[in-house]
């Protein structure tokens, strides 16, 4: 078995040595065929010189260097594409993901699981109410709408079997989610507990905008996986909603005319009525174009909407 260790770089010129010193010695006690694999994504330190030095002195070190920056999931994706192991870990370049967590992860993959997250368990301990809670919440809520619990869906520490990957594309903050992702493509996913350890040298790239992000692109996968091949049950079941209150404000306004109670100019249920029926329409409508985008996705590049995982008899 081969191991790829994938790694984003950006702006950890001082960090980069320390970090491949103890992936080496980890990878080296497991006896088995490894790279790294190191994306420096547009850092505008020394990062990707200090990266050309250890990639010359050993060619078990790779580097993909990014033009400008394109962001964590982005590093990520490029390095995945580009890994050759049977299994790809996941590990930030900031120190503060603990490579001897490393063996843990892989045990886990010989056990059958196909992806293993890792748990950040004692992080933001003495940051309870302004950190802490915030990341309970939005990991339980991550989880709600994913179906798979995860205590900590934003540690990048991680191991996948690379069939896993295969076939998935990520953009935005959508790396956090790879392990939804497999979980829906019917793959074993557990959590185990990990290191945390502080961060030496350079600054957090992390903010609470990205917390916004993250929710968007959790909106974006929750359709993909519901409602990719059937989008016009979302659009269109929004549509006839639409078009039933439409319908409802419509008959209500023509009994208060007939009934005298009130003309169609004093209330505003006419204006709702073709309000509600031109967004139903249109949702339709909508409905109808993404099922044709559907089909055109999948038959202009010969792929099928579901995952044969294996057969019996056939030639």
């Amino acid at each position: 078995m081969k191991i790829s260790v994938v790694t984003p770089v950006y702006n950890e010129s001082k960090n980069i040595p320390i970090l491949v010193g103890e992936l080496e010695a980890v990878l080296n006690k497991l006896t088995l065929q490894y790279e790294i694999i190191a994306v420096n994504d547009g850092s505008k330190d020394d990062s990707f010189t200090v990266l050309q030095s250890l990639a010359k002195d050993n060619s078990r070190i790779k580097v993909i260097n990014f033009q400008v920056n394109k962001g964590q999931t982005s590093a990520l994706s490029a390095g995945i594409e580009s890994a050759e192991g049977d299994v790809i870990i996941t590990i930030d370049s900031d120190l503060e993901n603990d490579p001897n967590d490393i063996p843990k992860l892989v045990e886990k993959i010989h056990e059958g699981f196909d992806v293993v997250s890792g748990w950040r368990k004692d992080r933001w301990k003495k940051q309870f109410i302004k950190r802490k809670l915030p990341s309970v919440v939005a990991n339980w809520f991550i989880s709600k709408i994913t179906g798979i619990k995860l205590h900590d869906y934003g540690c990048i520490l991680k191991a996948y079997k690379k069939e896993v990957l295969e076939n998935t594309n990520l953009y935005g903050e959508m790396h956090r989610f790879i392990p939804a992702y497999a979980f829906w493509r019917g793959a074993k996913v557990t959590e185990i507990v990990v290191n945390q350890r502080p961060r030496i040298h350079g600054k957090s790239n992390y903010g609470i905008g990205r917390t916004f992000k993250v929710l968007l692109d959790l909106i974006v996968i929750k359709f993909l996986d519901k409602y990719m091949n059937r989008p016009m049950h979302f659009f269109g079941g929004i549509g006839f909603i639409s078009l039933g209150v439409g319908a409802i404000s419509g008959t209500l306004s023509l009994i208060f005319k007939i009934v005298g109670y009130k003309d169609f100019v004093q209330t505003p249920l006419p204006v709702f009525s073709a309000l509600f029926v031109i967004v139903g329409v249109q949702l339709v409508v909508m409905g109808i174009l993404a099922e044709i985008l559907m089909r055109t996705y999948y038959e202009s590049q010969g792929k099928k909407p579901y995952i044969i995982k294996s057969k019996i008899n056939f030639k």
